[in-house]
């Protein structure tokens, strides 16, 4: 039996096999388009890039290269559910 490609081109959001030349997703330093494609492929809800930048700008955490770690922005959004 073959063995299955782990690569999905159906879903960007999922890393490639190491050793493809494929960039690596760090989840503790994401761009605010890879969070919007991570969360979106997740949640199979689409969340845009400018969803994600209005957290930013109300107030979530992003490190001084501008890169957002996910867990600490989800605890965020917990927070925020929260309080709501």
């Amino acid at each position: 039996m073959a063995k299955e490609s782990r690569k999905n081109s159906a879903n960007p959001a999922v890393p490639p096999p190491l050793g493809t030349g494929q960039p690596v997703v760090n989840p503790m330093a994401l761009s605010v388009e890879e969070v919007s494609r991570l969360l979106s492929a997740a949640g199979g809800k689409r969340i845009t890039a400018e969803q994600i930048q209005a957290d930013l700008d109300a107030g979530a955490p992003v490190g001084p290269d501008g890169k957002i770690n996910l867990v600490h922005y989800a605890a965020w959004l917990v927070r925020e559910v929260q309080t709501r």
